[in-house]
């Protein structure tokens, strides 16, 4: 009996563990995939604002952040040097990424 009730343990332990690593595992991939949409999105509207790319910049910046599953925080301009910020929700959280683009100084 005492064997049965120490394998229940082992195996709940596991279990455990195995669902915090696969959460942590897909915050990681959502997090790495929210930066994407911030770089993809600040090119973009850098693009658009040098007229490499026909559009309102921000209005560009949105359509490809929102390819990714993002959504659109905050779109500066500076000349050509585009700063966006997106976000998206994970659950609970709303988590955010920033990213800059532009010609080199």
């Amino acid at each position: 009996m005492a064997g049965t009730v120490a394998a229940a343990g082992v195996v709940a332990a596991a279990a455990l563990l195995s669902a915090g690593v696969a959460v942590a595992g897909a915050a990681a991939v959502a997090g790495q995939r929210l930066a994407a949409a911030a770089d993809a999105g600040a090119l973009a509207a850098a693009d658009a604002a040098s007229g490499a790319v026909p559009g309102v910049p921000c209005d560009r910046a949105a359509q490809i952040s929102a390819t990714f599953g993002a959504e659109i925080e905050a779109c500066d301009l500076d000349g050509l040097i585009a700063t966006v910020t997106v976000s998206v929700r994970l659950g609970p959280v709303t988590a955010q990424a920033s990213a800059r683009a532009g010609p080199p100084p």
